[in-house]
């Protein structure tokens, strides 16, 4: 039963897509149904074999171990805030980004990173039938981060055309950073956090090649990406240190906001209606969620979740998933905690169509106009690779 739910699951994703296509004559079928084998494959050797058991358990022992680095700093610098026994998200979940930021910093330094950007950008511009450029942007964007990757194709940026400016943009808010991956694994397992990264990153050209297809000529497939300017390698460290903790500060301070916000509205809805805004959200998206293979029983409380990340941001979303996962199955678990890895939120259209602004105005003037688009493409890439892990759980 679950297949032929999951099944249905893909064809109303596909359908979805199709419907808000430029032009469904150009969908190219064939790249599309590779990229989804491929998505099944990968998903089953890393959450069914002993390879990805193994795999899976190394990398995040290396997390484990730089977030215990990270701690070091942390303790020397706060040491003391907290009692004894306390784990204040803060200090535990977004100090660390600072540290992963100095060794994404490290890497791009010393031209690392973006040889093995390049590297697999043309593998996947092989296999996904689109440009070198919008392949390497969807590497770089899940290993930069979603405003930082537009700065190293600057280059390009004011001679794009709007439908290869999507792709770009879709792909940045369909990944999610590697300076955050860290924080994502103290609030969910580690597993479903690299599936997603991996899923997520053919999943935004599928979805990218039904809702804005086209070809790239040859002439036109050039990568030129942007060098860093030339710094010594401790003005670098402070950069990079300096941007980590905007970031982790930046998500503070959304955080306070948005749960603040949800409490608040949750509080008048249950006066009013007595139910909280999350719990009607959560019938809205149920149909969605059952269609991700969650049980009808599962369906109201993963919905919630899912409608919580959409209008708030994946984090909100994950500190509510801590509060009801010990009622979830394993199944609906796994499902839900692939679709919260992503940045598809509405604080993300700002966001992307800000960094793009802030290169070429003109440019992130057509950013704004498709955000909702962008939104919606984004969604359903969560939404297929959700249903690609429910395949194999």
């Amino acid at each position: 039963m679950k297949y032929i739910i999951a099944i249905i699951g893909l064809l109303v994703v596909f359908g979805l897509a199709w419907l808000a296509s430029n032009n469904r004559k150009k969908v190219k079928v064939i790249p599309i149904i590779v990229m989804v084998a491929i998505q099944l494959v990968l998903s089953y050797v890393l959450l069914n074999t002993k390879f990805g058991l193994i795999l899976i358990r190394g990398i995040a022992k290396a997390f484990e171990k730089l977030l215990a680095f990270a701690g070091e700093g942390i303790s020397f610098v706060f040491g003391g805030l907290a009692n004894e026994g306390q784990t204040p998200f803060f200090l535990n979940v977004l100090l660390p980004i600072v540290f992963i930021s100095v060794l994404i910093g490290i890497l791009q330094h010393f031209k690392i990173l973006p040889f093995i950007m390049k590297g697999i950008g043309f593998v996947l511009s092989k296999i996904n039938g689109m440009g070198k450029l919008e392949s390497y942007n969807a590497v770089a964007s899940a290993i930069v981060g979603q405003s930082e990757v537009f700065i190293t194709v600057k280059k390009q940026l004011a001679h794009l055309p709007e439908h290869r400016l999507y792709t770009l943009c879709a792909s940045a808010m369909s990944t999610v950073s590697m300076s955050i991956v860290g924080a994502y694994m103290t609030m969910i397992e580690p597993k479903y956090v690299l599936t997603a990264i991996v899923l997520n990153l053919f999943g935004g050209f599928i979805i990218s090649a039904i809702i804005n297809p086209y070809t790239v000529e040859d002439k036109e497939d050039i990568l030129e990406v942007q060098e860093e300017a030339k710094q010594s390698f401790f003005e670098m460290i402070g950069e990079y240190i300096m941007d980590g903790f905007k970031v982790a500060i930046i998500v503070a301070a959304m955080l306070i906001g948005f749960v603040a916000l949800i409490a608040l509205i949750n509080n008048l809805f249950d006066l009013a209606f007595g139910k909280s805004f999350q719990e009607i959200l959560g019938y809205i998206f149920a149909p969605i969620a059952i269609l991700m293979g969650v049980p009808v029983k599962e369906s109201v409380t993963a919905g919630g979740l899912m409608a919580t990340k959409l209008v708030t941001n994946e984090f909100v979303a994950m500190i509510e998933l801590g509060k009801v996962q010990a009622e979830m199955s394993a199944r609906t678990l796994g499902i839900i905690s692939v679709f919260l890895v992503s940045f598809a939120n509405f604080s993300s259209i700002g966001i992307i169509a800000g960094a793009v602004k802030g290169l070429n105005e003109s440019q992130g003037n057509v950013v704004a106009r498709f955000g909702l688009k962008l939104l919606y493409g984004a969604t359903l890439v969560s939404v297929l690779s959700a249903i690609i892990v429910s395949f194999v759980l």
